[in-house]
């Protein structure tokens, strides 16, 4: 009862229909949620995500919760994490990602959550990381490992929305190292981003971890594929 009353008091809206969200729906209403385009990626080896990685940089597995498309839902919110300061959509979106891996039991030997990371100009423009952050909700998930730091972005890039695929290559490839203490011998770390076009940011996080602690395994999770 009393939870009703504050939903009666408060109420919350769904972001994406508007409509009041009851005392056991997050974010999204029921309707909303399962109109979201679940890939079911994580049950399929040689899924579009780890293909579009083949012969680049070698993971353990690679995988996206969403397929993105224009003018979706799905973009909606990426548009409310990314310029809209929602920091609280892509915790949630994360959360989904960690229970969408539990459930499909892919989440168990890695030993941390690596988001990839932003220059500190952007950082400071935009106020957080939305890869940190969905990197968080994951790691929020019970079971899974805590967030790693010591990935940095040294140079700061232009928009890749714009370019081709060489070019968002050429715009990223020497972007990233490792500072900081290195992960433990027989480290098996989730490198996590939000959209995967090209792949290129991945390959370029992926070189840099590897360069710096080769005995390291790796495993991609992209909030949504968009190849």
């Amino acid at each position: 009862m009393l939870r009703a009353l504050l939903q009666l008091l408060y109420p919350h809206a769904c972001e994406l229909c508007g409509r009041d969200l009851s005392p056991s729906e997050q974010l999204l209403c029921l309707r909303c949620s399962m109109r979201m385009p679940v890939s079911g990626f994580h049950a399929v080896r040689g899924n579009p995500v780890e293909r579009s990685l083949w012969g680049r940089v070698p993971v353990e597995f690679a995988s996206a919760g969403y397929v993105f498309s224009r003018h979706s839902g799905l973009q909606s919110l990426i548009h409310l994490f990314k310029y809209g300061a929602r920091r609280d959509v892509a915790v949630h979106l994360g959360r989904q990602l960690g229970l969408q891996l539990r459930e499909q039991g892919v989440s168990r030997e890695w030993t941390g959550v690596l988001p990839v990371p932003l220059h500190p100009a952007k950082l400071r423009k935009r106020g957080y990381n939305q890869a940190e952050a969905l990197a968080e909700g994951i790691a929020g998930v019970e079971g899974m490992p805590g967030l790693v730091k010591g990935l940095v972005r040294q140079v700061a890039a232009e928009s890749q929305t714009k370019r081709s695929r060489i070019g968002r290559w050429e715009n990223v490839s020497a972007g990233y190292a490792w500072r900081g203490a290195l992960p433990q011998t027989g480290a098996h770390l989730l490198l996590v981003d939000d959209v995967l076009t090209t792949g290129a940011t991945i390959e370029a996080c992926g070189r840099a971890v590897l360069e710096a602690a080769p005995e390291t395994k790796l495993s991609v999770c992209c909030l949504a594929w968009a190849g």
